[in-house]
């Protein structure tokens, strides 16, 4: 952001005051609201997808494994192995289509999110906006292919890169390393085209680097700090008992929206000093 210490003092202190007057922990919890009852959805969809795919359901898990609480994870696979069971074929129609309708609710509450972030009011019509929330819903499934694909597959590649190539072995090393990476910068692209589409505003697309950076970041570590408390020292279906997993996810979930939100908040008050709106 090329600033220096005063103006870095002067920025944040602006945002504090954006995030208060915009209400975003209110907002927030709207948002968790909605990624709940679009998560099963979301998932039917990635996991009927995966049947022409070269990964497994387990596969899918594991990744989303890594961030989520253990709690709520065991809630989430046993929910969706018992719904999966209970689905009669033939997802992929008229019923997987309204499914990705509903998993595009969490979406559309991104968009109403950082609308309100900018301090704009939604005037694109209906089907544009709606629209618009389940391309970037596809758009999130993709990279989770991709993501799967190149942690499942990522040696594989790498070996047949070796040989092919003639690299050294030192080349596999490096690989295996970097690899693990690809799934920061796979998000830091989700949210690079979030924050670029979704609000109602135009705006240049390297103006959203800083919120991208922000909320990867922040998620990323946010995610696996709130996982490694609620596995090791909270203990939430002592004072919730058995709706102790949903509790978890619900709390995983606020805190991703205000990640999401503030990185808005960062981008909208960049442009606002800067004035690089077009």
């Amino acid at each position: 952001m090329n600033l220096d210490k005063t103006e870095m003092r002067v920025f944040f202190k602006h945002l504090i005051k954006r995030i208060k007057a915009s209400d975003v922990t209110g907002v927030a919890a709207q948002m968790s609201y909605f990624f709940l009852l679009s998560l099963f959805p979301l998932l039917i969809f990635m996991v009927t997808l995966l049947a022409f795919l070269p990964v497994s359901t387990e596969d899918m898990l594991g990744l989303v494994r890594d961030y989520a609480p253990g709690e709520s994870m065991s809630m989430v696979e046993e929910t969706l192995s018992e719904v999966m069971d209970n689905q009669n074929g033939g997802l992929l129609s008229v019923g997987i289509l309204a499914t990705l309708w509903s998993a595009s609710n969490g979406m559309n509450a991104v968009i109403k999110g950082l609308n309100y972030a900018y301090n704009v009011e939604e005037s694109r019509p209906f089907y544009k906006a709606r629209g618009l929330s389940v391309i970037l819903t596809v758009g999130l499934i993709v990279v989770v292919g991709a993501a799967l694909i190149l942690q499942v597959f990522g040696k594989q590649v790498g070996i047949v890169a070796t040989e092919s190539i003639g690299l050294s072995d030192g080349f596999l090393t490096i690989w295996n390393w970097v690899r693990w990476l690809i799934f920061p910068l796979l998000l830091f692209g989700v949210f690079v085209g979030l924050y670029y589409l979704a609000p109602n505003l135009d705006v240049k697309c390297v103006t959203v680097f800083p919120g991208a950076v922000f909320a990867a970041a922040g998620w990323i570590i946010t995610s696996v700090g709130f996982s490694f408390y609620v596995n090791n020292f909270g203990n939430y279906s002592a004072t919730y008992g058995s709706i102790g997993g949903i509790i978890i996810l619900m709390i995983w979930m606020y805190l991703s929206a205000i990640i999401i939100l503030v990185g808005g908040e960062i981008n909208a008050l960049r442009n606002e000093q800067k004035g690089i709106t077009e």
